[in-house]
């Protein structure tokens, strides 16, 4: 196992470019199988949960070829079905959230996925009713075999397209629903569909591709099943929450930095909660420019309640970045309720960040009151371990901050979404080494 080692307190400086998303990365990779013909990606993300993707589809029989660094193609042309079924197969996919992804454009172009629990970060219950049930609805049938976790998906016939109501408004869910329901028969209806960016993108991919969806951008979808679909070419986004982390050390530690291409108007309300705690920041065209802060306080609402920052499905906060709004609030003046309400277990690494110095109150599972510092206390240095990518950002944002070198244990878990993290914060001034 790789720690960081952080020497703390020093000023970052400079530019930095975020990587491409990696919840779109997920997506649009996984779409690659809904067509025999060619689909070029572009600014794919060299991080452990797309590259063990990648190898996935390898594994599998699809052609992957690449072109430069985050440039690639995918063929599905020879798909070795036999293989989904074998154990190796289902070891990786235990292993890998992002797996659950496959099962949508298997079943519509092949009739048939076999899937084991999928991993990913250990941060409450992370339900996979909603995509079974859009299967289920669709025409699939599926069985749960306790024994070895598996669940075991098929349908006799070509996907039926109809009406469905979303039970919330899952992201990945949407995303597997649509991706089968490209394939089926007839017009499906999805409402209280997720609309994040992510899915908009691979809707607009889709589309690239022969499919045909309207409603995109909205909650409301309307799909026409086709036959088949062709190849296409696709940019990926840079990544929001990269750009929100960046956002928060530059404002904790930043002696003038700048974020480069953020695509600003896919952000959302990502600037507006960091201007919450008070962080100032300039928009110069695409890029989002955040100077030095000797000083940042924490607003009030309108009719001087306490501030509150929660999580919401789109256009609603990101629940990944509550972890690093809550980092940069303890240097802050004042204080503010951080409510995470999707995630049960998502706020339990605040102990890490109260050894450290910072003065939080775990209310209970899903919310915390953080009373900022105002710059007066500096976080002390610890040894910590990282429990999931969110947390471990955070983590990594308050050991720059602190008085001291901190070791941050078990970050496999940040490299499966950062992106040579170390190098490029070396590149602004961080002292951070990386001890195998």
């Amino acid at each position: 196992m790789s720690a960081f080692i952080i020497e703390g307190g020093h000023l970052l400086k400079g530019e930095i470019i975020p990587q491409g998303a990696k919840n779109e990365a997920l997506q649009v990779i996984c779409a690659t199988l809904l067509t025999a013909e060619k689909v070029r990606i572009s600014n794919i993300p060299n991080i452990l949960d797309v590259n063990n993707l990648i190898q996935l589809l390898k594994d599998i029989g699809v052609n992957v070829q690449q072109y430069s660094e985050g440039d690639f193609s995918f063929q599905a042309n020879a798909i070795n079905l036999k293989y989904l079924n074998s154990e190796q197969f289902l070891q990786r996919c235990s292993q890998l959230r992002g797996s659950v992804l496959l099962v949508g454009p298997l079943l519509a172009r092949f009739g048939c996925a076999t899937l084991s629990k999928p991993g990913g970060d250990k941060i409450g219950r992370r339900r996979l009713d909603t995509h079974f049930i859009g299967f289920q609805k669709l025409g699939a049938q599926f069985t749960f075999n306790e024994e070895n976790d598996t669940f075991q998906i098929h349908c006799k016939e070509r996907l039926k397209g109809i009406n469905m109501l979303l039970d919330e408004a899952s992201v990945t869910g949407t995303a597997n629903i649509i991706m089968a329901a490209v394939l089926a028969e007839g017009k499906t209806t999805i409402y209280n569909a997720a609309c994040e960016p992510y899915i908009q993108q691979l809707c607009k991919m889709l589309k690239q591709m022969g499919a045909k969806i309207s409603g995109i951008g909205s909650n409301l979808l309307y799909i026409e099943g086709v036959e088949k679909l062709n190849g296409a070419a696709h940019r990926i986004l840079p990544d929001m929450i990269e750009i929100g982390s960046f956002i928060g050390m530059a404002a904790m530690v930043g002696d003038g930095v700048t974020i480069k291409d953020v695509a600003y108007d896919e952000l959302g309300i990502i600037p507006e909660a960091f201007s919450r705690l008070g962080i100032k920041m300039e928009r110069v065209g695409d890029d989002l420019y955040i100077p030095h802060q000797d000083h940042y306080v924490i607003e009030s609402f309108l009719d001087g309640s306490f501030m509150t920052l929660a999580d919401a499905p789109w256009p609603g906060l990101t629940p990944d970045l509550l972890s690093v709004l809550l980092v940069v609030a303890t240097q802050a003046k004042g204080s503010v309720l951080i409510h995470q309400k999707m995630f049960e277990s998502r706020l339990f690494f605040v102990d890490k960040l109260i050894d450290m110095g910072a003065q939080i109150i775990l209310c209970d599972p899903h919310r915390a009151v953080v009373i900022g510092h105002d710059r007066q206390v500096q976080l002390k240095a610890r040894k910590m371990s990282s429990p999931d990518i969110r947390a471990g950002i955070a983590l990594l944002i308050a050991a720059l901050t602190a008085d001291g070198t901190s070791r941050i244990d078990n970050i496999h878990q940040i490299d499966r979404g950062y992106e040579n993290i170390e190098h490029r914060l070396r590149a602004l001034g961080a002292v951070i080494h990386r001890e195998k």
